[in-house]
């Protein structure tokens, strides 16, 4: 699946101080790697990244699982999932820069998604 992705976040993606990434909805369970879209203002796809694992749960729950590579403040966090009686985290494993960014249009995606896309 294709996730749009704030560039400060892929940057801590594309260094592994981030090894979780966090949503309010929960993908397939055949889904096993993320193609990452660099929101503005870099608007491009820049790598991907494999699936270890889905964690789903409250919020607190997902929080202690996931804290010392969440790569995010717990302000954040809670301002993310406020008023949300679920969290998901992808537990993410090896990271593939890609050398050279592409465009969208290159998957055969039109514009960036809300969430994500399946590919």
């Amino acid at each position: 699946m294709l996730l749009s992705i704030n560039p400060e976040h892929v940057d801590k993606i594309m260094t592994g101080e981030k090894k979780f990434e966090f949503r309010k909805v929960r993908c397939r369970s055949d889904v096993d790697k993320i193609v990452i879209y660099a929101t503005s203002p870099i608007m491009q796809v820049v790598g991907e990244v494999d699936i270890l694992d889905i964690i789903e749960d409250r919020p607190d729950e997902v929080w202690n699982q996931t804290s010392a590579y969440a790569g995010i403040s717990r302000k954040f966090y809670d301002d993310y999932y406020k008023g949300k009686e679920k969290a998901v985290a992808y537990k993410l494993g090896n990271v593939n820069k890609y050398e050279k960014s592409a465009n969208l249009a290159d998957f055969g995606i039109h514009s960036a998604p809300q969430s994500f896309i399946y590919l």
